[in-house]
């Protein structure tokens, strides 16, 4: 009793660090202690360690590959040219803009993760408003809507997925069978939400000779770093119908474009190890162990009872109370120890839990944390990138735009995985 006491004040205590960040420690370092005071007390034995992260080589090289494109279809321009082309087709109607920024959005992250879509979308965007003296809010907002919306149109939109996905197996076509309709129905939604919320600011119009002009750094880098990221896209899709390591797509995908950046003279291997997001390794693998800890103590029955006793009732009711449930969690903790969290609750219902409860968890650690700024990884970058230029949104302003937006997506998504189901 002692033991498990122990163990739940030591979980209790990092949530708590991740959620205030006292005197400033990052998230990682939260993460990180509470990893090593479970170890040192025994709450989860050593030996456990060596096996435990050696299983999850997949996400760590599935995280580490998709940085790694990110990063070099950043260097290539390739956003830059996607906005600009989107820019140069709606003219001169700010409100055909922000639709077409807002689906892009949505394309990159189908393919390239919510997480490149904040990091490297938003400060496209933002240039791209600026440029043309357009309102730079509502299309800030969009992208960092749109990040989290279509973050489960696919398993490799988000890279939280791969939690549940890795962990029960997954099929491509069991995903997009219970989770298309919903996802098309969250950017549907959302996009025309937020073209009535900020109508008067789209009805304005720009011109197309303000639009900047392309800085590249080798034209030919441009256009083959277009052919690696659509042929890495397909191979992602091919990959998750054969039910393949995406990792091995991901660290493809990003060997390839390195290989072209040193062919043509533009590898910058002190630029690409910055733009990697090592206190991300650090954070995921103090979670695995937290997570795992809790887990072996037998707190995390808890949830999975709560969760079994849902799957008896109404398969509507049990979605939507387990999405309702990640979403909370997601906004409280982070998406990323939620997802873990609800991974290890739903391993207690056996080796292959009711499908709609798997994918209404999706539902709910993917769109659920847009009530917050602080409830995903892609927010908290976009938040960054904001306050780099100059830019503030209050937690109040845009949580008024995310109960619009996330209690309809969980309710609709929620009704249309019992349908699938």
């Amino acid at each position: 009793m002692a033991h498990w006491v122990l163990g739940l004040t030591i979980f209790a205590t990092t949530m708590a660090a991740i959620l205030i960040r006292p005197w400033g420690v990052s998230e990682a370092l939260a993460a990180l202690a509470g990893a090593v005071l479970m170890v040192a007390t025994g709450c989860l034995p050593p030996a456990e360690l060596v096996g435990l992260l050696a299983g999850q080589w997949n996400v760590y090289g599935f995280f580490l590959g998709l940085m790694v494109i990110t990063a070099f279809a950043e260097q290539a321009g390739v956003f830059e040219a996607l906005t600009s082309w989107i820019a140069r087709r709606a003219a001169p109607s700010a409100r055909r803009l922000y639709a077409g920024i807002f689906l892009a959005g949505a394309g990159v992250t189908a393919f390239l993760s919510n997480d490149a879509t904040a990091l490297i979308l938003t400060p496209a965007v933002y240039a791209l408003a600026v440029r043309l003296r357009l309102p730079v809010l509502p299309f800030m907002y969009g992208c960092t809507f749109v990040a989290d919306g279509a973050s489960f149109l696919l398993p490799f939109s988000n890279p939280i997925n791969l939690f549940l996905v890795d962990r029960f197996r997954l099929s491509l076509g069991g995903f997009l069978g219970h989770l298309l309709l919903p996802s098309l129905f969250s950017i549907g939604f959302n996009l025309a939400l937020f073209l009535v919320v900020f109508r008067k600011q789209l009805g304005v119009e720009y011109l197309v000779s303000d639009l900047p002009p392309q800085k590249r750094v080798s034209d030919r880098f441009f256009r083959s770093a277009l052919v690696v990221l659509c042929a890495t896209g397909g191979a992602y899709l091919l990959a998750s119908l054969l039910g393949a390591p995406l990792s091995v797509v991901a660290l493809g995908g990003a060997v390839g474009l390195g290989a072209l950046a040193l062919r043509y003279g533009v590898l910058d291997v002190k630029l690409l190890l910055r733009e990697i997001s090592w206190s991300l390794f650090v954070f995921i693998t103090a979670m695995f162990v937290v997570i795992k800890a809790v887990e072996d103590l037998g707190i995390t029955r808890t949830l999975g009872a709560l969760l079994a006793r849902s799957a008896g009732s109404s398969p509507f009711l049990s979605a939507l109370l387990t999405a309702s449930l990640a979403a909370f969690g997601a906004n409280l903790l982070n998406n990323v120890p939620m997802a873990l969290l609800m991974t290890s609750g739903l391993r207690q219902l056996g080796p292959s839990p009711h499908a709609g409860l798997l994918y209404a968890a999706i539902v709910g650690v993917d769109i659920g944390p847009n009530l917050t700024t602080v409830g995903s990884l892609a927010t908290i970058v976009w938040m960054f990138m904001l306050r780099k230029r100059g830019v503030e949104v209050t937690s109040l302003a845009y949580f008024k735009l995310g109960v619009l937006v996330v209690p309809a997506v969980l309710l609709a998504a929620s009704a249309l995985i019992w349908i699938g189901v």
